[in-house]
């Protein structure tokens, strides 16, 4: 699974990888699909889910780390997961951040998840049923926050007032079912934005690179896409569940 995220993707980044290494994947799927657990694709978890396939998981890991290259990630930081699924990128972060909050609105996965991770000892993660749009409010801000489905229009509202300033958010987003891995980071200020620049404006970061500069909200947002994948959708409810 290493070699071909490595090998056939080219996602080197070594701390990510190193944790993938060590989580059990075959402990978050079903004894039907455990034979199958290190394939490159995703699985059916019941409900409509499924696991995403490692490759995706190992980027979106990536990207919510990679905006502070060579800083490792702080045990003070805390993230949120909006779509617990099986529990597994629930399990991976749990070793980059100090605690990790995530949300299901599944009640079904929701405890199956909180379950597992229970078993495997994952101590710093913390697991809701109800709707994503909402988020954790009780526990932002975040300094990160990852969303698991794909988000058809706009982020929720709600998710990026719930993101720290400087924080990072990625989500899979578009129209149909098809998604762009986008990445979002907060401005801490808006350095980008000035008098006569518009909404939507390009600025070049490296030679090969543009990253477009937005205004959400009251903040502004530095938004990077990167590649397509495919997605269960992102699933809207009441608060909480339970």
């Amino acid at each position: 699974m290493i070699r071909v995220i490595r090998d056939k993707y080219g996602l080197n980044n070594n701390l990510v990888l190193s944790v993938l290494e060590k989580i059990p994947r075959e402990k978050f799927v079903p004894r039907e699909h455990r034979a199958a657990a290190y394939e490159d694709k995703p699985l059916d978890i019941g409900f409509g889910q499924t696991i995403s396939q490692p490759y995706t998981v190992a980027l979106m890991t990536h990207l919510l780390l990679a905006v502070r290259p060579g800083v490792a990630p702080r045990k003070g930081e805390k993230v949120l997961e909006i779509g617990t699924g099986s529990g597994y990128q629930a399990a991976i972060l749990s070793k980059l951040f100090g605690k990790v909050y995530t949300i299901e609105i599944i009640p079904e996965l929701a405890r199956r998840a909180k379950k597992t991770l229970r078993e495997l000892g994952f101590r710093n993660v913390f697991v809701k049923i109800g709707s994503g749009e909402w988020g954790w409010e009780e526990q932002a801000p975040f300094d990160a926050v990852v969303i698991t489905a794909g988000i058809e229009d706009e982020i929720p509202e709600r998710l990026l007032e719930q993101l720290k300033s400087g924080g990072v958010l990625v989500a899979p987003v578009g129209k149909g079912y098809d998604k762009v891995m986008t990445r979002y980071v907060k401005l801490k200020t808006p350095a980008y934005w000035h008098e006569g620049k518009t909404q939507g404006s390009k600025v070049k970061v490296s030679e090969e690179e543009v990253t477009k500069i937005v205004r959400l909200g009251g903040s502004c947002y530095q938004i990077q896409e990167f590649g397509t994948f495919h997605f269960v959708p992102f699933v809207k409810g009441s608060d909480t569940l339970d």
